[in-house]
Parts: C-alpha cells; sequence; structure tokens
C-alpha cells in the first residue's frame, strides 16, 4: 500500500558530498547495511568511550600544583570530597572510568610513558606563573621540551586548565584570554582551554568529556596493549628468571594468549597464562571503590583462565641460526666441467698479485690494462670503476651535480702543451719536511669548504692496502654494487622479507581476525586481565616493580615475526634541545612505540633516484637521516624518540625524534673517503699533483679512478712522477695553484651489532 503523504527529494545543500546528493540512488538493501554499518560504528564508539580510563595532568611549569587538581577530580568523580583518592575511580553519574596520572616534572621518561598510554592529556597552566626562560610566561623549558616530544610521539585527544584565576569576574575573562592567546599556537586547533579553579569548572569539563569522541594516535591502533594497575615478580627455584605478572585493562584488540609481548624495556617474552579478573571498577556500581593498592584487590575474582597451547603458541625466535654448511659447493655435473673447460678456453685468466683482505668479487673488478692505456714501463694491474655512466661520487662537490652524466670529459692530449712535468728533478724529500710541506697546505687551505669525508693518505702504509676494501665508482647513481656481496658475519644472524610491504599486509590482516572471530585463545578489549609472563629476568623485574611507582609499565601484544631480529631503517632528526655531537656507531636507547630497544645505529643521508646511500660519520641538526641499527623486526608507522645516556648513572636526554621506515636488510649504505692533493707545477690542462700518494705503485693501482677538483674540473691520472708518489694528471681546464685535487673512494657501512638489546637489561 503507497504512502498516503508526499515525499520530496532533499534539497541539494552545496555543502552535501556527491555520495549524499545520491543517496536516493541507493537501493533498501543497501540503504538498510549503511544504517547497520552506522550503528555498529556508534557501538563501537561508545565501546571505546567506556574502556578509556587515562588522564594524564601535564604541569606546563614547575609552579603549577597537580596534587590538588588531581584530588579535586578524583573526589569529585568518587563523590568523596574529603577522601584523597589518587588513582582510579569508577562514577556511575559521569558513565565512564578514570585514571588519573599526575605527569612528574623534570622526569622526561616518565612523562613519554604516560604520553604514549594517555586517552586525554590535560596540560595545567598557571595564569601566576611567569617563566623568563621562554617565549611564553606559561610555559618553561621542560614543558617546551615535553611538548615537542608529545608532538613526535603523536598527541592523543589535549585539553588545557587554566588555575590560579582572579575571582573577579572581568579581571578573570580577561586574564583568561591572554593565557589563551598565548597558548593557542603550542596546541592543536581544536584543543579547548577551561578554566579549573573550583568544583563546578571541573564538573562542567566531565560532564562534558564523559560525551566527547576522543582521538588516538594511529600507530596504537595496531596492536593490543595493557596498562599495569599492579606488577608482581613470582620467583621459582632459578634465581636468575622469573614470572612478571601484569594486572590492568586490556585495550584497543583482543590479545590471544599464544601471542608473544613486549614489557617496555625489559623485552620480548612468551605467556604462560592469562587470567580474567572479575572488574574491581565496574561503572553500573554505586559503590565507590577505592585504589588499585587497596587490600581488597588481593582477592580477586578469577573467572576465566587461558593457558597456551603448545602448537600453536608463537616460538621465541630472536636471532636465526645459520647453517654451517649452506655454503659448501656440491659436486659438479660433467655438464658444469665441459662449460666450465670451454669458458676457460675462451677467457685467459692469469695470476694477479693482489693487496690483503681483497675478496673474490672484488679481484674480478681488477683486470689488466691494455697496451693501448699504458706505457711500456706501467705493466702493474690496478683498482678499476665500477661501470656506469657519469663521474664517480659528485655528491661531495658543491660545483658538480651527482652524477655528472650531463657534462662531457674533453681529455685528448694537445699537440702544443708541453710535457714540462716528467723533467723535474725529484729531490730527497725526508719523513719530516712531507708532514711540515703537508701541514703548511692545508692552513693554506684552510679557507675552502670543509670536507668531512677527507682522509691524510698514510705516509708508513701503502694507500692500496690501507684502502684495499674501497672502490671507485664511475657513477654513484647508475653503477652496480652488489647487495649481497662479502656481507659480515652479523647477517648470518638476521632475518630479511622477500617483499616487505607485502608480508606487514598479511600481518595485519590475521592480526585483525583476532578481533573478528570468537577464539577461546583470546581475550576480549576492556577486559581485566592479569598477565602472568615467563622467563623475565629477574633483575629487568625488579627494575620493573621499582619503575611501576613513578611511571607506567606497559605490555603490548607483538604481531607476527616482530620478535626476530633484522635490520631497521629511522628516518631521525636531531632535536632542537641538544646540543652535543652524536657520532654512527654510539650506543643510543631507541622508543618506537610502546617498545624499547637498544642500538648502534649508522647514519646516512638518501638519496633519490639511487639504492645507494651516503654514509654520514654524525647526525647533523636541521634535517633527517636514517639510522639504521639491529633490533627486533617491527612494522610501521610507528613513531621514534632517541634517547642518549650521557653517563652510565646519568638519565638520558632526547637526542633525536622521527619514526622508523622500513625494516630491509640490503640497503646499501655506502662510506666514503676523499684522498687529496696539491698543485706543484701546472701547464696548461696538465699538472703535477703531490701529497695523494707517497709511492709509484699506489700511483698505478689507483689510476683507474677518475679525479675531480674543488673548484669544479675533471680530469684522470695519467702516471706517476718521479719514486715520491707525485701524480701527473690531465684535467678538462686550466688548474689553478689554490686549488686541490680530489680522489673517492667507497666501502659499505653496516650497523654495529648490540650484545644488550634493551635498556632494563645488564649486560
Amino acid at each position: 500500500m503507497a504512502p498516503t503523504h508526499q515525499v520530496n527529494k532533499a534539497h541539494k545543500s552545496r555543502f552535501s558530498s556527491k555520495s549524499s546528493r545520491n543517496i536516493h540512488k541507493t537501493s533498501v538493501k543497501d540503504r538498510l547495511a549503511i544504517v547497520k554499518s552506522e550503528r555498529n560504528v556508534g557501538k563501537g564508539a561508545r565501546a571505546a568511550r567506556l574502556q578509556r580510563n587515562k588522564m594524564v595532568l601535564f604541569a606546563l611549569c614547575a609552579t603549577v600544583d597537580l596534587e590538588s587538581l588531581a584530588n579535586d577530580l578524583l573526589s569529585l568523580l568518587s563523590k568523596e570530597s574529603s577522601a584523597v583518592l589518587p588513582g582510579t575511580v569508577s562514577s556511575s553519574e559521569y558513565r565512564t572510568r578514570v585514571t588519573v596520572l599526575k605527569a612528574p616534572h623534570g622526569d622526561l621518561l616518565s612523562c613519554m610513558e604516560m604520553a604514549k598510554v594517555a586517552d586525554l592529556l590535560v596540560f595545567v597552566a598557571s595564569a601566576r606563573s611567569s617563566c623568563e626562560e621562554t617565549d611564553s610566561y606559561f610555559i618553561d623549558s621542560f614543558g617546551n621540551q615535553c611538548l615537542s616530544v608529545f608532538r613526535s610521539l603523536g598527541l592523543p585527544s589535549t585539553a588545557v586548565f587554566v588555575r590560579d584565576l582572579p575571582t573577579e569576574l572581568k579581571q578573570r575573562n580577561e586574564l583568561k584570554k591572554i593565557c589563551t592567546s598565548s597558548l593557542a599556537s603550542e596546541f592543536p586547533e581544536d584543543c579547548k582551554f577551561y578554566p579549573a579553579d573550583t568544583k563546578d569548572d571541573l564538573h562542567k569539563f566531565l560532564w562534558l568529556f564523559k560525551e566527547q569522541r576522543l582521538k588516538t594516535p594511529h600507530w596504537r591502533t595496531h596492536r593490543s596493549y595493557l596498562v599495569a594497575n599492579k606488577v608482581d615478580a613470582v620467583y621459582d627455584g632459578n634465581s636468575d628468571t622469573c614470572t612478571l605478572v601484569l594486572s590492568g585493562y586490556l585495550r584497543v584488540r583482543n590479545l590471544s594468549v599464544n601471542q608473544l609481548v613486549h614489557v617496555s624495556g625489559a623485552g620480548d617474552f612468551q605467556l604462560c597464562k592469562i587470567e580474567i579478573l572479575k572488574d574491581p571498577f565496574p561503572l553500573n556500581s554505586r559503590k565507590n571503590q577505592d585504589l588499585m593498592d587497596s587490600d581488597e584487590m588481593h582477592d580477586v575474582e578469577v573467572i576465566r583462565t587461558l593457558v597456551p597451547d603448545p602448537e600453536n603458541q608463537e616460538s621465541l625466535v630472536v636471532e636465526n641460526t645459520p647453517d654451517p654448511l649452506a655454503g659448501e659447493q656440491t659436486w659438479p655435473t660433467e655438464d658444469e666441467i665441459k662449460k666450465a673447460d670451454e669458458d676457460q678456453k675462451q677467457k685467459k685468466i692469469r695470476k694477479r698479485k693482489l693487496p690483503a683482505g681483497t675478496s673474490d668479487y672484488q679481484a674480478a673488478w681488477i683486470i689488466n690494462e691494455s697496451d693501448e692505456e699504458v706505457s711500456d714501463s706501467d705493466n702493474e694491474d690496478g683498482m678499476v670503476l665500477d661501470e656506469g655512466d657519469g663521474f664517480p661520487g659528485q655528491e661531495g662537490n658543491k660545483y658538480l651535480d651527482l652524477d655528472g652524466d650531463g657534462a662531457s670529459l674533453r681529455l685528448g692530449d694537445s699537440e702544443d702543451e708541453t710535457d714540462n712535468e716528467s723533467m723535474m728533478e725529484v729531490d730527497a724529500i725526508t719523513r719530516e719536511k712531507i708532514e711540515d710541506e703537508l701541514k703548511e697546505l692545508k692552513e693554506a687551505h684552510a679557507a675552502d669548504e670543509e670536507y668531512p669525508d677527507e682522509v691524510d693518505t698514510p705516509l708508513d702504509v701503502p694507500a692500496r692496502e690501507r684502502f684495499a676494501k674501497y672502490r671507485g665508482l664511475k657513477s654513484f647513481r647508475t653503477s652496480s654494487w652488489d647487495p649481497k656481496e662479502s656481507l659480515p658475519q652479523d647477517y648470518a644472524k638476521i632475518f630479511a622479507f622477500d617483499n616487505f610491504k607485502r608480508t606487514q599486509k598479511h600481518v595485519l590482516a590475521k592480526a585483525l581476525e583476532l578481533d573478528e572471530e570468537a577464539r577461546e585463545d583470546c581475550i576480549p578489549v576492556g577486559s581485566y586481565a592479569r598477565l602472568h609472563i615467563k622467563e623475565v629476568p629477574s633483575a629487568a623485574a625488579s627494575k620493573l616493580c621499582t619503575l611501576a611507582k613513578t611511571a607506567p609499565v606497559t605490555a603490548c601484544g607483538l604481531l607476527k615475526h616482530e620478535s626476530k631480529i633484522s635490520v631497521l631503517h629511522f628516518s631521525v632528526k636531531k632535536h632542537e634541545t641538544y646540543d652535543a655531537p652524536i657520532k654512527s656507531k654510539e650506543e643510543l636507547i631507541f622508543h618506537v612505540g610502546f617498545r624499547q630497544f637498544v642500538g648502534r645505529p649508522t647514519f646516512s643521508s638518501e638519496f633519490i633516484n639511487t639504492d645507494k646511500n651516503k654514509m654520514e660519520r654524525f647526525l647533523h641538526a636541521g634535517r633527517f637521516s636514517v639510522a639504521s641499527i639491529y633490533a627486533p623486526i617491527s612494522f610501521p608507522p610507528l613513531p621514534t624518540i632517541v634517547l642518549k645516556r650521557v653517563g652510565e648513572d646519568s638519565t638520558p636526554a632526547v637526542a633525536a625524534v622521527g619514526s622508523l621506515k622500513t625494516v630491509d636488510p640490503n640497503r646499501i649504505i655506502l662510506k666514503r673517503v676523499i684522498l687529496t692533493g696539491y698543485p706543484q707545477r701546472v701547464s696548461k690542462r696538465k699538472a703535477s699533483v703531490r701529497h695523494m700518494f707517497y709511492n709509484p705503485e699506489d700511483v698505478k693501482w689507483f689510476k683507474p679512478v677518475e679525479i675531480y677538483t674543488k673548484r669544479g674540473l675533471r680530469g684522470r691520472i695519467k702516471e706517476p712522477v718521479g719514486t715520491h708518489g707525485a701524480v701527473k694528471c690531465l684535467l678538462n681546464g686550466v688548474l689553478e695553484q689554490r686549488d686541490t685535487v680530489c680522489l673517492n673512494l667507497f666501502k659499505r657501512a653496516y650497523p654495529k651489532w648490540q650484545t644488550r638489546r634493551f635498556p632494563l637489561l645488564d649486560i
């Protein structure tokens, strides 16, 4: 039966979306599906609102009194104004469960851990504060530093409480406006400012807060985590390890008893059981309960116990166990022997003298120079360039492009050029004379741009031996470099992915199934549970029990493969508050999401359109670099805070911030060294250069590597001059006497293996 009233199509507003304008074209079945999904979204939002319980109070200045504010909030929620209730309460009036955490001013590590788990981050400012050491009168230097770190972690929902406002209404409003205008630029646009002097002010805020949809940083949504309200250690017969017991509410995702968990700062572990307990703070309970540290909490009711299945439990695999026979050569077949004989006939191989430490792969690059390229007296082998277009290593020269592919190099000998350099008389040069002369030349060239990769050729060791592991590149961008060549022994212990992005997509899809399926081995989100974590080092467990008094102790569920060691690359930038130098391969502490690692990173810059990256000896301020470490696998996106400990007993300081970039053992990082020489005699485009080498054999060895100057010329080595390593060069322009001749060499660099992987573990 048709409806009796007329139904018109809705007015098309100019702000409406395309989907809303075409909603009348959607079938009835699809409309019901849309309505059903919207109901599910609302239900999920309500569930998230009910399970949130972390409100972190952070003082922007040391003069702010957080203790009285926390007491006012908790007493208002529990309706016990005379009681001091620091901790967790549940309120049936506001329909929420709240844990109020007070960030200790001056303790950066505790503030960081609280910011990681905060559902609502409340910044508290005092209208009477005056912090003259900063631009704002309401934020001191520590508050500025923490704000910067919190932004790098990703801010959750934020609010600002303004305390110590005057009682007179006009002055109150004016001072609140001044405070708001001064602080507004430091916080997100949707951050609101609330007066918080009286309980009426706090009541208005809580009434708005109970229905507010809070935002959560994206990186928190992929893994389940539990913030421990109680930390215990159960010691058995083994004094080295114990069972760590953490009690708290499970957040974000379901957790399987067969999963691995990471305990903040202590490492990755297996679970021996999970107990689902009766909620100590039910929202429908009218009776206000005491805090987690009350005696009643010791007698909790266990609703359900989950025990891992040995067949399905994820094993705690950290390092790969290499097969010592994996590289053994099997007996060749008759066809392979026949083919090898044919190749031997086609290609003559003669014995050559190679420097110590040269691998077979490197030896294959060292070819004999043809008769057209060498003189009759030059019959020794030398270093050769890798194939490719352009000029080697021009990324260090500000006058040249990275590759030099577009430039032409004209080095033909001119008939009118005389070879005066070959007629030079060689003096008897002593070691002391060389050192004094080199020092004088370096001082004369000190006004030029500083090249951090420049090294001095040793006087007592031949350059071909000192730089035997280095090679020249014809083009940094296009020349090939095998990522599997001459890998260090540590690479036998790590894991690698054939396709990292595809693996990550598969792992995240599997993790999502834990929420969609009602599995017997999982505990649901929002449950109050007790995790029994086995084989935790006793020293780390003792430190966690002490740490729980001042900072949250967190256990997060690990995705598949996340306990295995690989090479992780982080995009990091030196923090503006850290002035000390940060060298490559120094020990640093990496806070990656909820996890913490200790690593010795290798820093490198990142070039586009090439598979090679240049190593940096220091982390430079003002720009991003890539830090590569050996660490357990983690799947991005994850924020990263890098800490550095100055002394053994000192508190770590924030050295850099950034994010996890990728996991890739094949990423090539090249360390560059620049050998330099100085013009001795110049004749048009020919020049004699000294102090680059100190014997003729080195000149012949490095002859195939092209050279360049700091003022933009390019060229090549022709031959040695005399017996003390002087070099005759041919350039594509006239060399100035004040110029410097450079030669680039490269070798692959790796991170340093770290024996202590987690901050709370002893070496």
